[in-house]
């Protein structure tokens, strides 16, 4: 469960207690239709609901803010696995994707792949381990290039 639904269900629950004590404690004796206020307590609910979500997506969100950096891992030993690849580069900081490059005829892994990391953790990870043992391979660690788009009409002029 994230943090988003965390709070509107502790906002639903908060607002059950509250519309519970109210009913009990102040509108015991009065006249006013139970269907009624069963109407409005979820109108009320439903507005709280909403408000807490929009409150909760302008916020600072991490995973859409945050500049990525693409890195290339090189020398990578041919036994290594996404994960295994992952829990190293997450010593250096946080990981959005790993991606390891397979042969597509045989399957067989090619022993380079890319990682993708937020900009300050990238850095971090290229300086500590570019140049690195792992698994008996010397890491090759740089930023990634990007592909480059087909410069056919570029050629025409």
């Amino acid at each position: 469960m994230n943090i988003l639904d965390r709070k509107t269900l502790f906002t639903v629950l908060l607002l059950a207690i509250l519309s519970y004590a109210l009913g009990h404690f102040v509108l015991v004796n009065s006249q006013i239709d139970p269907a009624l206020l069963l109407a409005l307590g979820i109108v009320i609910g439903g507005v709280a609901s909403a408000f807490a979500s929009s409150t909760g997506n302008t916020g600072s969100d991490n995973s859409t803010s945050v500049e990525t950096t693409t890195l290339y891992v090189g020398n990578l030993p041919y036994r290594a696995n996404e994960q295994v690849v992952r829990d190293l580069f997450e010593k250096k900081g946080r990981v959005f994707s790993v991606r390891l490059l397979k042969d597509k005829n045989t399957g067989k892994r090619r022993g380079f792949g890319f990682v993708e990391m937020p900009e300050p953790d990238a850095l971090k990870a290229i300086n500590e381990l570019n140049e690195s043992e792992f698994q008996q391979r010397t890491l090759k660690v740089r930023e990634a290039k990007q592909k480059q788009e087909s410069l056919t009409t570029n050629d025409q002029d």
